[in-house]
């Protein structure tokens, strides 16, 4: 059945959004959180020496901007929903949500490392 643009109101196209990708949000930092809790723990106990206060406001900082990161999905999605091809889209808007998963873990991967391996190897 072919979408009639004219019917599907922005507050549905937002609703259908916020409910989509909200639900993603959580698997997303899951995932994020669990990416720097192995890398800690696989480079214990040299990791040990990275735990300080700095740290941890280096890791707040960089959770709220992986989150600001991944604000960007709502953005191709609200302009794809409001397109002819909302249908297809919303079927596999999932690959949306996989490659920014797996760029953001490759990320994660690359900064967790550093950090826990410089703040190690520094002198105290």
């Amino acid at each position: 059945m072919p979408w009639n643009m004219a019917d599907i109101k922005l507050r549905e196209i937002l609703s259908d959004a916020i409910r989509y990708w909200e639900r993603a949000r959580l698997l997303y930092n899951v995932v994020l959180a669990a990416i720097v809790t192995a890398l800690f723990f696989l480079a214990w106990p040299e990791s040990k020496a990275a735990l300080s206060f700095d740290t941890a406001q280096t890791l707040f900082v960089l959770a709220v901007l992986a989150n600001v990161a991944f604000c960007s999905a709502y953005v191709a999605d609200v302009f794809v929903q409001h397109s002819e091809l909302r249908a297809t889209w919303l079927r596999y808007r999932w690959v949306l949500f996989v490659v920014g998963l797996l760029f953001a873990g490759v990320l994660t991967n690359f900064i967790s490392s550093g950090l826990f391996h410089a703040q190690a190897a520094q002198p105290h």
